[in-house]
C-alpha cells in the first residue's frame, strides 16, 4: 500500500471515531433539566452510528489489499460521510433555538469532521487510479 493511501485510510478511521466519540462526549446533544431528550438526540444516535460506519469502512480499506476494493470501501465511507452532513438539521431536525447545545456545538462540529471524511475519502479512492488515469 502507497504511504498516502495509507495515511487517508488512517485519517478517515481517526475522524470516524472522534465522531463517534465526541457525540457521546463533548459533542453530546440536548438534554433537558429533567432528563428527557428531544429530537436532537436521534441526530447525535445517527451521528454515532455514522461515525462508527466510517472507522469501520476505514479499517476495512486499510487492511484490503486489493486497489480497487479499497476504492469501492473509501467511495462507501464518502457516501456515508454525505450521510453525516445531511443528518443534523436536515434528515432529523434540531432544537429551534440556535443557542442550544445542538445547534450551537454538534451541528457545527459534526459537518466540520464529515466534510474532511468526504474529502479524505474521495482523496484516497483517486490516490491509486490517479497515476493510471495519467498515463493513459
Amino acid at each position: 500500500m502507497k504511504k498516502a493511501s495509507f495515511a487517508l485510510c488512517i485519517a478517515v478511521i481517526a475522524l470516524g471515531l472522534a465522531l463517534a466519540a465526541g457525540v457521546k462526549t463533548f459533542l453530546a446533544p440536548c438534554v433537558h433539566e429533567d432528563g428527557s431528550f428531544g429530537a436532537c438526540h436521534w441526530a447525535g444516535q445517527m451521528l454515532l452510528g455514522v461515525g462508527a460506519l466510517l472507522a469501520a469502512l476505514g479499517l476495512l480499506a486499510l487492511i484490503h489489499r486489493n486497489q480497487s476494493v479499497r476504492a469501492g470501501l473509501l467511495l462507501a465511507a464518502a457516501a456515508a460521510s454525505i450521510l453525516g452532513l445531511l443528518t443534523p438539521g436536515t434528515l432529523i431536525s434540531l432544537c429551534k433555538m440556535s443557542a442550544m447545545r445542538c445547534r450551537a456545538i454538534m451541528q457545527p462540529a459534526a459537518m466540520v469532521l464529515c466534510a474532511l471524511a468526504l474529502l479524505l475519502s474521495l482523496a484516497g479512492a483517486l490516490a491509486g487510479r490517479w497515476k493510471k488515469m495519467r498515463c493513459s
